[in-house]
């Protein structure tokens, strides 16, 4: 299995607008981050995480010219801005785009992308085959999915595993039963927005506990705001098998056997 960080940003992206921080004025390149996202390939089917508003930006930088399906976890902004950019792998492969989404979102996208579901349609529109998925496990272009039920806030949100990999974003809760969903993944990555606590994400403290409780080989962090600091800084002093994730980072993670 590939998995590749397509962005790894909190919502307003690194750097940020109007900022002049020193991790917005980084020249690291590990220091700007497209809002989060990740792309996994296995068996020859290639399955995206969330299209937010870098989406388009984000095929082309990769250079992907064939996507199979697309998950989505929630339905904030900079998870689906970017579903409408779809429409060019609709035109080169001649079908509709496989999407995975939760009754919450599917409301969402429904409503946003109100053209691509309507029957009075014109040409060029999104061409959407919408799957509603809940708490059990289920079938992405022939790909085994277990969706892991998180919190963010008061929003249900959607993790996945897929194989050894599991991707969790957007949370700052993850209940009992949904984490034993996660144990012996060789992979966890989960969100870590800042140092500081927040209302509805984890900082980094309590991801880098999270991760110690699961007992993952390793984990890696994810949708990530300037306010963390400067990524080689922030990675120096974190545990063996733990780090900070960037854009462009690519796994390879052995598949289950």
């Amino acid at each position: 299995m590939r998995v590749t960080f397509l962005g790894t940003g909190t919502s307003s992206g690194v750097p940020m607008i109007a900022c002049g921080c020193r991790v917005c004025r980084s020249a690291d390149p590990k220091d700007t981050r497209l809002r989060s996202s990740v792309m996994i390939e296995t068996d020859g089917v290639r399955i995206v995480i969330d299209t937010g508003p870098d989406f388009r930006y984000q095929m082309l930088r990769t250079d992907v010219r064939q996507l199979d399906a697309i998950l989505f976890t929630h339905p904030h902004k900079d998870h689906i801005a970017g579903l409408d950019d779809v429409r060019a792998f609709n035109l080169f492969s001649g079908k509709a785009m496989d999407i995975y989404a939760n009754a919450l979102t599917e409301e969402a996208l429904r409503r946003d992308y109100y053209y691509a579901f309507t029957d009075t349609r014109y040409p060029g529109i999104p061409e959407l085959d919408l799957h509603v998925i809940g708490d059990e496990p289920f079938f992405a272009s022939g790909i085994p999915v277990i969706p892991i039920s998180v919190w963010h806030m008061k929003m249900p949100v959607l993790g996945f595993r897929i194989g050894n990999f599991t991707y969790i974003t957007d949370a700052n809760r993850i209940d009992a039963d949904e984490r034993e969903k996660i144990r012996g993944s060789e992979v966890l990555v989960l969100n870590a927005l800042r140092k500081e606590k927040h209302i509805s994400h984890f900082n980094l403290e309590e991801a880098i506990e999270i991760a110690r409780d699961l007992g993952v080989p390793r984990a890696l962090f994810t949708h990530i705001s300037h306010q963390l600091g400067l990524h080689d800084e922030v990675s120096r002093y974190l545990p063996p098998g733990m780090d900070i994730a960037h854009d462009g980072l690519v796994l390879t993670i052995p598949e289950v056997s």
